[in-house]
C-alpha cells in the first residue's frame, strides 16, 4: 500500500511548481515541431505543386526516378517526356520533381 502511494505521489508537481508547467512545456514542444518540421514541409509541397502546374511544353525536367528529359506533351494526368532522339516516355505528373535549370543554379 505504501509503495502504491509513493507511485501516485511521484506524478504530483513539486512544491512551488505550477501544475500547468508540464502542460506549457508540452505545448512549447508542439509549437517547436510545427515551426521547424511541419511548416517547412508544407511550404515545399506547396512550391512543388505550383511548379507542376506551371510546367509547359519544352521545359527540361527531372523525374523522381532521376530521368532527365524535355516535356513533349502535357495531358490531363500525365506528361510525355522526350529523353533522347525519338525516345518518349509517359510519366505521371506527380513524378516530376524539378526543373533541370535548378540544378545548374545550385552549383
Amino acid at each position: 500500500m505504501n509503495s502504491l502511494l509513493n507511485v501516485l505521489l511521484m506524478g504530483q508537481p513539486a512544491e512551488g511548481q505550477s501544475p500547468y508547467s508540464s502542460f506549457i512545456f508540452l505545448l512549447l514542444i508542439v509549437v517547436v515541431f510545427y515551426f521547424f518540421m511541419i511548416r517547412p514541409q508544407m511550404k515545399r509541397q506547396k512550391d512543388l505543386k505550383k511548379f507542376r502546374e506551371s510546367i509547359k511544353q519544352g521545359d527540361k525536367v527531372i523525374t523522381t526516378g532521376g530521368i532527365y528529359g524535355k516535356i513533349n506533351a502535357i495531358k490531363d494526368n500525365h506528361i510525355i517526356v522526350e529523353i533522347d532522339d525519338n525516345v518518349k516516355i509517359k510519366i505521371d505528373k506527380s513524378a516530376i520533381l524539378k526543373d533541370s535549370s535548378d540544378i545548374s543554379a545550385a552549383k
